[in-house]
């Protein structure tokens, strides 16, 4: 086949059609534009770049559509080719998202449109969305604002904060009724919540389960509460490094109960081994901390939550 050929293959089928081919499904709560999940019981891939691109969640795989194919099969890349060609005519169901993609205007920068939004505040709809649909007390949405970590998104959504090693912004986690994304333009490294120089470090995989465990624990003064946004970064593998390279550093691996919570949770493992540091595994019965505070709420087990204290 001529290289043109395989271009316009590669154009014409993405990497959607083959795992839809293949028997997966889209996970519309774990997705987002950038970022489609796709899962067949434990196998987790995520498509990326406008479904050109693609990796394994549990694994170091990744690559284009005729590499999918091939790490699927275990087949050679004519093999591959072959496999992908017959999919031509084969339309997979993509999701729909409701923000919009096309910018009418030049982007401020990162630091610009996180100062420009307010802080949540009483009554507003980013607090009554951390109320009601998260069930987080409200000592620990006032701690969480008063250490400047949240902001208000559109629509009653959440920004949660993520910060260079100078602290400042750098992107932010967005979470609302109807949305869950990452910050336009912004970076992932790590959202903190607690104390400064905390020896004890709980990594979650999202802001709203690192409040939520907080909640949970009453915001224990010696643990600082992080979320890595659902993702690996360099910037936060080095934040992680940096907190379990502190003087009697705990790093806790409190990831979701599920596969790719183990993964999250085998790499804290090994950097904790790396960097001689105490590790411990701290698994929700649910799936997730949020919903863990959710039915322990249901079950009347919300303990009494204080306010926690920024250093």
């Amino acid at each position: 086949m001529e290289k043109s050929d395989i271009e316009e293959l590669r154009a014409r089928v993405g990497c959607a059609a083959v795992l839809e081919y293949e028997g997966f499904a889209i996970d519309r709560k774990e997705s987002t534009r950038r970022a489609v999940k796709f899962r067949r019981d434990d196998d987790i891939v995520i498509v990326i770049r406008g479904d050109r691109g693609w990796f394994d969640a549990r694994s170091d795989a990744k690559g284009d559509v005729f590499a999918l194919a091939s790490y699927l099969h275990a087949i050679g890349f004519a093999e591959a080719l072959a496999f992908v060609g017959d999919l031509i005519a084969f339309q997979p169901t993509m999701p729909t998202w409701e923000k919009p993609l096309l910018q009418t205007q030049p982007m401020a920068s990162v630091a610009d449109r996180w100062n420009h939004r307010k802080r949540p505040w009483r009554a507003s709809a980013t607090w009554s969305y951390l109320r009601q649909n998260r069930a987080l007390p409200w000592q620990v949405i006032s701690a969480a604002i008063e250490a400047d970590v949240l902001r208000e998104g559109p629509y009653g959504s959440m920004w949660a904060k993520h910060i260079d090693q100078a602290g400042a912004v750098i992107g932010w986690e967005e979470r609302g009724p109807d949305w869950r994304g990452f910050s336009t333009g912004g970076a992932k490294a790590l959202f903190q919540f607690g104390m400064d120089g905390a020896r004890r470090i709980c990594v979650t995989e999202a802001a709203v389960d690192a409040l939520s465990l907080a909640a949970i624990e009453q915001t224990r003064p010696d643990t600082l509460y992080v979320s890595t946004g659902g993702g690996w970064s360099p910037l936060t593998a080095q934040a992680l490094q940096t907190l379990a390279s502190g003087e009697g550093a705990w790093l806790v691996a409190a990831t979701d109960n599920n596969v790719q919570g183990e993964v999250f949770a085998d790499r804290l493992r090994q950097m904790a081994d790396s960097a001689g540091c105490d590790f411990s595994r701290l698994r929700p019965e649910a799936e997730d901390w949020n919903e863990e505070l959710k039915e322990r709420r249901e079950r009347g087990e919300l303990p009494h939550t204080r306010p926690a204290h920024q250093g």
